[in-house]
């Protein structure tokens, strides 16, 4: 689902309310999660899983051209553990 197939179906959820509003309501809770995780936080939305950030140490990888070694910065990555539910859900209700 794309964002703006999120925007179409809330919408059309929310009839009433304008699709701009319904659209800056998506904005705000996108920037939210990210604004949250970009300050080192975590967000855990029950039902759904949990966002964080994760540290990845710094390391030699290869450049798959030429198979020569480049050295890779140590950085912080986003990380989604999806919650039960939402596992049960995607394996048709029974746990993996």
């Amino acid at each position: 689902m794309l964002r703006s197939e999120l925007v179409t179906h809330l919408q059309e959820q929310f009839a009433p309310m304008k699709a701009a509003d319904v659209e800056h309501a998506v904005d705000i809770v996108l920037e939210e999660i990210s604004q949250a995780l970009a300050d080192g936080g975590r967000v855990e939305l029950r039902g759904l899983g949990a966002f964080s950030v994760r540290k990845r140490d710094a390391r030699t990888g290869r450049n798959p051209r030429t198979g020569a070694a480049v050295k890779v910065a140590a950085k912080r990555v986003p990380f989604f553990k999806p919650g039960k539910e939402l596992r049960l859900k995607v394996n048709g209700g029974e746990e993996p």
